[in-house]
This record gives C-alpha cells, sequence and structure tokens, in this order.
C-alpha cells in the first residue's frame, strides 16, 4: 500500500496524483467515505474542463462572498441578512436556532414572523464546545427591545442543556424564554422535521 496526503491507496486501486488530491477533499465533507470520494473525483474529471471550472469558482465565490449577519449571525451575503432588514418581522420575537440550516427549516414551514439567531453550535464541554465559541455575547447584545426568546434548539442532550443555560442568562432580563414543544423523537434534527410537525411545536412552546 502506498501513502497519498491522508489516503491510503492499494497497487491494485491505483489512481493518479491529481486525482487521489482531489478524492481526498472530497473525503473531508461530512458523510463521504474514501469510495464515494473517488466516485466524485472521477465524476468531475469527466465534466467539460469549463463545467469544473464554474463549479470551483462558485465554491469559491460562496466562500469569499458570504458572512455572518451583523445582527442575527445567519449566513448572508449583505451587512444585515434579508430577514433582519424585513420591517415586517416582528423584532421583539427571537427564535434561537443552533445553525443556519435550522432557519432554513423554520422559513420552509412558514407561519414565524419573528426573527432568528444562529449560535453556530451547541455546548459540548466533551468536545472543548464552551459558551465562549457561541454567538451567545451576540445574542445577548441584541434583546434590547425583546419579548420573547424561544430556544429551538435540537432535542439532544446538547440542546437541552445550551437551551438551559441561555434561558438562566436571560430570564433576570424579565424576558420571556420559551421552549419548543416538541412532537419529535428525541435525539432528532430540526432540519429532517417535516413542515407540519416543525410548525406546530412552534406554536405550542412552552415557557422555560
Amino acid at each position: 500500500m502506498l501513502p497519498y496526503g491522508g489516503m491510503v491507496i492499494t497497487m491494485a486501486e491505483f489512481i493518479s496524483a491529481p486525482l487521489a488530491l482531489a478524492a481526498e477533499q472530497f473525503a473531508k465533507l461530512p458523510g463521504i467515505g474514501i469510495k464515494t470520494a473517488q466516485r466524485l473525483a472521477y465524476f468531475m474529471l469527466n465534466l467539460p474542463a469549463e463545467e469544473v471550472d464554474e463549479f470551483a469558482g462558485a465554491l469559491v465565490k460562496a466562500r469569499r462572498g458570504v458572512q455572518l449577519c451583523g445582527c442575527c449571525q445567519n449566513f448572508t451575503d449583505r451587512v444585515l441578512c434579508e430577514l433582519c432588514a424585513d420591517d415586517n418581522r416582528d423584532k421583539g420575537i427571537i427564535c434561537v436556532v443552533e445553525s443556519p440550516k435550522d432557519v432554513s427549516a423554520f422559513e420552509r414551514a412558514g407561519g414565524f414572523d419573528g426573527v432568528y439567531h444562529v449560535l453556530h453550535g451547541l455546548l459540548s464541554p466533551m468536545d472543548g464546545i464552551t459558551a465562549e465559541n457561541l454567538k451567545i455575547k451576540e445574542l445577548l447584545a441584541r434583546l434590547g427591545d425583546a419579548k420573547e426568546v424561544i430556544m429551538a434548539t435540537n432535542p439532544t442532550v446538547e440542546g437541552e442543556a445550551t437551551a438551559m443555560y441561555i434561558g438562566r442568562l436571560i430570564k433576570p432580563m424579565g424576558i420571556k424564554v420559551s421552549r419548543l414543544a416538541y412532537g419529535l423523537p428525541a435525539g432528532s434534527a430540526l432540519e429532517f422535521a417535516d413542515d407540519v410537525t416543525l410548525l406546530k411545536a412552534l406554536e405550542n412552546r412552552n415557557e422555560l
């Protein structure tokens, strides 16, 4: 077996060095094993060169052009994201979520006219993720006119711990803190919930 970068290639499965490098990059993506990474690399090399350039250019443009919203910390290409800049949204109700994918899930479900705050993770001391690693300070800084904060983190151990921790910080401010009423199995993720279940969980949230 020959080592190449972070991969081990057998002589029977020999692939060229550039192809191995491409596969190694695909293998860094979540849920992509080495076999799938190699298939993706082969697929890309079978595309016309201009399509590969377009694909690579789109990734580079997205990475360089997308930033965090100055208010809610969601991904955007502006100073304020489209939702925070919308005067029709109720800025007094803030739905706190783990990731930008959760914002997309709620917006797809519809029925929520407040705004969001993205933590970009959950408390997990075992993994070295503490409050300083999350966008909690940014949340506390924008609560001046807030009437309610909805903790919409996933119903996992980390999600519950994060909701309780933030709730304890906010309650002394006299702001209502509520938690989603989950019709979801414990340990599931919001992004995989169907729209009706997600909307009902939001409507029937409970105060912490």
